[in-house]
């Protein structure tokens, strides 16, 4: 029985087929595609500034399929897939799209804006095996109070599109009762390329590297650095772009050779797991010195009252950069910012610890949920007129 929908008209497949049935017999051959045959353009989502079109082959979609898919999920035809992220996004297409049809597994569509009513209603309704989402909207689901039972018959949550912070990772599956995959992936890379896989996950780490792809970390001058020192992550796999459209400047940057600059600044482990440090743009230098943006944002994270946080380099009075943390607070929580100030300083060293503390009632985000760095960079920079000057005046959380 096909459902109602309000404005549509509905159709089954047979009737699709035979109302172009007359027109199959002057259809012209359908061009002989190959692997390396031009496909698709997907757009970058725009967390960095302007959006790019990276140019995908034919032959990428299988290949996310088989490393991915294959080699993490162990996606199999009685599996039932539902992404919050739409599949007219990188991460999307492979969760909604091509991941299921090459199995033959099941896939589950959702027209509504993502809500954590609408996505508990999935899964007691549709009962998904596999769900993939972003940390910002695994916050979401977690500070919407959903019961715990929520995520029964999900074997796996996928995350990716963002660093998964070590205690927002604990606090999701100590409440579910569900196992969380970190991953990092990219529109130009098509689907995810280091991950945590099933059975031997890592707070606070991305994972290890996906069966098919290689990764490296240099230093600037594009020489390995040894294990336990950050550097710049560059990744090698079938899937990648052939580069962006008519953007030949920026190409030559990130696509250099068989390899790809992901503009992420990461360290390894000795025994091959990676972990995040930001956005190499997004690395800040105080008083001489390099501070990531994410060793701070775990440190606030981890206070009771700081449901979201992130942090970005401000220039003080003289010029310099400074961090600065913006800051959502648990709804109905009062807190001062010199409490925030004195929590990093009991856990960082002190020059890690944020010069300034901004409260919004929510942070900018692109389409596809990821949260817009330089957009909060910039909201910052208005907020504090330019300089990042100490202020200890009281936020009070937004009432849910």
């Amino acid at each position: 029985m096909l459902p109602e929908v309000t404005g549509a008209r509905v159709r089954t497949w047979a009737e699709y087929v035979a109302a172009g049935g007359h027109l199959v017999d002057g259809m012209a051959e359908p061009y002989p595609t190959v692997p390396d045959s031009p496909a698709f353009w997907l757009y970058t989502s725009g967390t960095t500034g302007t959006p790019k079109g990276a140019m995908h082959r034919h032959g990428s979609l299988r290949d996310t399929a088989e490393t991915y898919a294959r080699d993490v999920l162990a996606i199999g035809p009685d599996d039932v897939t539902f992404s919050v992220a739409k599949f007219f996004f990188a991460y999307g297409l492979g969760n909604t799209l091509t991941f299921p049809f090459s199995v033959g597994a099941s896939t589950i569509l959702d027209r509504s804006r993502p809500s954590p009513a609408g996505t508990l209603r999935v899964l007691r309704e549709n009962r998904p095996t596999l769900f993939f989402a972003g940390p910002t909207y695994y916050a979401a689901l977690l500070s919407a109070g959903l019961p715990a039972d929520a995520f029964t018959g999900v074997r796996g949550c996928v995350s990716a599109g963002e660093a998964f912070p070590a205690a927002l990772f604990e606090r999701f599956t100590t409440t579910f009762g569900v196992e969380m995959l970190d991953g990092i992936g990219s529109t130009e890379m098509l689907h995810i390329f280091i991950s945590g896989r099933p059975g031997r996950t890592r707070a606070g780490t991305t994972g290890e590297v996906v069966a098919g792809y290689e990764a490296k970390i240099v230093d600037d001058d594009g020489l390995p650095v040894p294990d336990g020192t950050p550097g710049n992550l560059y990744v090698k796999g079938s899937s990648a772009a052939t580069g962006y459209w008519s953007r030949m400047d920026v190409t030559r940057r990130v696509f250099q050779g068989d390899w790809v600059r992901t503009g992420d600044t990461y360290v390894r482990s000795t025994d091959g797991y990676y972990s995040s440090l930001g956005r190499t743009d997004d690395i800040i230098k105080a008083g001489g010195i390099w501070v990531s943006p994410t060793e701070v944002e775990e440190r606030l994270r981890a206070h009771p009252n700081v449901n979201q946080v992130v942090v970005v380099s401000v220039p003080d009075e003289e010029g310099l950069d400074k961090p600065v943390a913006c800051v959502v607070v648990t709804p109905g929580a009062v807190v001062g910012t010199e409490d925030l100030v004195a929590w990093c300083r009991e856990g960082l060293a002190a020059y890690k610890r944020p010069r300034h503390v901004l409260v919004f009632d929510e942070m900018p985000t692109t389409a596809t949920g990821k949260l817009q760095r330089f957009r909060i960079r910039e909201l910052a920079i208005e907020r504090l007129g330019g300089a990042a000057k100490p202020d200890l005046t009281p936020i009070t959380g937004s009432p849910a």
